[in-house]
């Protein structure tokens, strides 16, 4: 079932929690609300399951208005942070309580509650009383008691942030399983990027109450269309570099960086004369020696990331950026190198000109570049990225 909003808001007092939100989760499909913390997820969430009233705005549930039903009436379910079980009851007993209403007969509920202790590993505690359950195992029970009764609209809120790592994975393929065969609307809350980039079909990226970009994970994260999404997504997210660029011809400007061995022709800026480029550190080319279109560096920093892939630091010119690069390779170089940023790799961004943290003159007074601060970007910093973007001058 399709879940639309149109225009949904919620104020408490001064503050806007979610601020006149329009999305469409299509049906049959997994949704992450993904973004920091206190970015409006969790109360966008309990607003299209009931728990919290709109001030305005609506939801709709395929052609059914249901902003102002009641929760019971939406024919949802619903698994939050904190396992919600039964206590003093089995574990089949907890999976079996909520559909007895369904009219079902005993060999389709002992069917149902079968199959989901299968998925989620749970056969062997399905005797068990669950008060003798780790958090873990009782958020998996939580987890199969909701899937058991099939909704129309299943609702995730954060389920993995207090489990083990080992539960966290086991969860993460039963719920993949489960999403591929019970083909129902799910919508997924979480901060973690991990997750999102594992289960979701899309992605829905927040800050400050907005939707900031929806699109399927890998476009999301390739294709970011403002610098939000390009410093929240990635492990760093992208480097940044602001510059003030000078125009050259009608919606083109001209930049000088030293990043690049020649002067930069973009276009489709606009009016625009300060942008910012952002490319991501594993795009970044790094070579032990000097290739056409690569510029010398200093390698500053190295150290060891997840997946045994080096994390380099790079100093070029008064600029500083971030690579990544394969053990075998990291491992040899020496504090000289030369790096390349692919044309096709670059993104570039209109600029709401926050403070400077590094300054670099070029040959002309003209162009100044600025690297991109460390701190979450603004709500200012949302402005699309523009496209038509790379094409060295000569």
């Amino acid at each position: 079932m399709e879940i639309r909003l149109e225009k949904l808001r919620k104020e408490f007092k001064e503050i806007v929690a979610v601020n006149d939100v329009t999305i469409t989760f299509p049906d049959s499909q997994v949704t992450c609300l993904l973004g920091p913390s206190g970015c409006g997820k969790t109360t966008l969430l309990r607003m299209i399951a009931g728990l919290e009233t709109p001030t305005f705005g609506e939801i709709y549930f395929g052609d059914e208005r249901v902003t102002d039903l009641s929760s019971s009436k939406r024919n949802i379910g619903m698994v939050f942070q904190y396992a919600v079980v039964y206590h003093g009851m089995t574990v089949y007993r907890n999976i079996e309580l909520p559909i007895l209403e369904n009219k079902l007969t005993v060999a389709e509920r002992r069917k149902r509650v079968e199959e989901v202790l299968e998925i989620l590993g749970l056969q062997e505690y399905a005797n068990w009383d669950v008060s003798l359950l780790d958090f873990g195992t009782r958020q998996k029970v939580a987890v199969a008691r909701t899937v058991a009764r099939q909704p129309e609209i299943i609702m995730f809120d954060e389920p993995l942030t207090n489990v083990d790592m080992d539960t966290k994975v086991q969860l993460k393929q039963a719920l993949k399983k489960l999403a591929a065969q019970l083909k129902k609307t799910i919508v997924y809350v979480t901060h973690d990027q991990t997750d999102a980039m594992t289960l979701a079909d899309q992605i829905a990226l927040m800050k400050d109450g907005i939707i900031v970009q929806q699109d399927k994970p890998r476009e999301l994260y390739n294709y970011p269309n403002n610098v939000f999404g390009g410093w929240f997504l990635g492990n760093p997210g992208m480097d940044f570099f602001e510059y003030d660029v000078e125009p050259i011809d009608d919606n083109v400007v001209r930049l000088v960086s030293p990043l690049f061995p020649r002067p930069m022709r973009i276009s489709g800026v606009g009016d625009n004369r300060r942008i910012t480029v952002g490319i991501r550190p594993e795009r970044v080319c790094v070579s032990f020696s000097g290739k056409p279109d690569f510029v010398q560096g200093v390698l500053e920093h190295k150290s060891i990331v997840i997946g045994g892939q080096y994390l380099l630091s790079i100093k070029v010119g008064d600029l500083m950026l971030k690579a990544k690069l394969e053990r075998e390779t990291g491992h040899d170089l020496d504090n000289r190198v030369w790096i390349k940023c692919p044309l096709e790799w670059l993104k570039v961004f209109n600029s709401a000109a926050p403070s400077p943290t590094k300054i670099f003159k070029g040959d002309s007074n003209v162009f100044t570049s600025k690297a991109y601060p460390g701190p979450i970007p603004s709500i200012n910093n949302l402005s699309p990225c523009f496209s038509n973007i790379q094409e060295l001058v000569n």
